[in-house]
């Protein structure tokens, strides 16, 4: 009998995520590797990620990669892109990196319709030092320094990423929120994020709501619960801009 086929740009089985057990960032890389895949474009995309949980990805694809400065992603992907526009640059980064430090970075990127493709990682918390809280924190949700849970009358409401890079970018970027709770639906946002830019239309942005129980200190139901219900209420799962649709 032929011998399966391995997939060129996602390895599992060679190449096991080294995430913490629960974690959502290997279900998300895992839909962009199977994006990346079926769109045939592994040998002309670079894969740049964030410090933070996203930096264990620097390896994790078959394909050229590059770690930077923690919120620094975008800008270097986007002057990869500007020194070969024939190339398909991905910036992946978690929500601090990229509505925190590096938020400059994404208005500006956006703003100027950058053809690049930004996906974000939104697990309402900084992860990988301890589970501050992050500019994705729920109303009333407790971290390592909103112990009695975040007061938006104090801190300010959650951040909506997607909605302010919609608001901000031209007719044809594409943006989407997907989430790791239906990973069918966030692989074909990230396709379609791909897609327009490789048909050279402009800056393309996926936010997908992601899972942290190590620092939600959750268990399997409990985490599952959270993505399903809590952050979706407040983060609205869906397409905000296609251009395609228009």
């Amino acid at each position: 009998m032929p011998q399966p086929v391995m997939p060129r740009c996602w390895q599992v089985e060679t190449k096991p995520h080294k995430f913490c057990p629960g974690c959502g960032h290997g279900l998300v890389l895992k839909a962009l590797g199977e994006a990346i895949d079926e769109l045939d474009i592994q040998e002309r995309t670079v894969f740049g990620c964030d410090i933070g949980c996203s930096l264990l990805s620097w390896d994790f694809f078959n394909i050229d990669s590059v770690q930077t400065h923690h919120g620094r992603t975008t800008p270097v992907v986007t002057g990869i892109k500007r020194a070969n526009p024939e190339l398909i640059t991905i910036a992946y980064m978690g929500d601090g990196g990229g509505y925190a430090i590096g938020s400059q970075h994404l208005v500006n990127a956006a703003a100027r319709n950058e053809n690049i493709t930004v996906i974000l990682a939104n697990n309402t918390v900084y992860a990988m030092t301890g589970g501050q809280m992050a500019p994705t924190t729920m109303p009333r949700q407790k971290t390592e320094t909103s112990p009695y849970g975040r007061d938006p009358a104090l801190t300010g409401p959650p951040m909506q990423g997607p909605e302010m890079v919609a608001a901000i970018t031209g007719a044809n970027s594409y943006v989407a929120r997907g989430t790791v709770a239906n990973l069918r639906q966030l692989k074909g946002y990230l396709k379609k994020a791909l897609v327009n830019q490789m048909e050279g239309k402009g800056f393309s942005f996926v936010e997908a709501l992601s899972a942290c129980p190590t620092n939600w200190r959750t268990n399997a139901e409990e985490t599952w619960r959270f993505v399903e219900q809590d952050m979706v209420k407040f983060f609205k799962v869906g397409e905000i801009k296609n251009p395609a649709s228009a």
